[in-house]
């Protein structure tokens, strides 16, 4: 059975820090093409980072460039995101997937307030 198990989400205040974690298992992780999308209240999904099977390229949304930085151990079979400098619009429901959204988990939230 395929699962990805997303965590680390919360509420924290602007300017501050999270990092998400997301497990995986049923599948074989390390060759596949991760990706790190968000759904804020009353929005659609909108694709916030995408990372190579090896862990080596990764691609941003303009709109987290410089603050997001997406990784992985495949050896731990876990995708992680680290949200730094985040801002009231980073609020969201955070889930991680496979490149052509085969696979998601059932998100992690993340809430910006002061």
């Amino acid at each position: 059975e395929v699962r990805l198990v997303e965590s680390g989400g919360g509420l924290v205040q602007p300017g501050g820090s999270l990092r998400l974690s997301c497990a995986a298992s049923g599948f074989s992780f390390s060759g596949y093409i991760m990706k790190w999308v968000r759904q804020a209240p009353g929005k659609g999904l909108e694709w916030v980072s995408t990372i190579s099977s090896d862990g080596v390229n990764t691609y941003y949304a303009d709109f987290v460039k410089g603050r997001f930085t997406i990784s992985r151990d495949n050896a731990k079979k876990t995708l992680y995101l680290q949200l730094n400098s985040l801002k009231t619009e980073d609020t969201a429901m955070y889930y991680c997937a496979d490149h052509d959204g085969n696979f998601r988990g059932q998100g992690t939230q993340v809430t910006v307030s002061s």
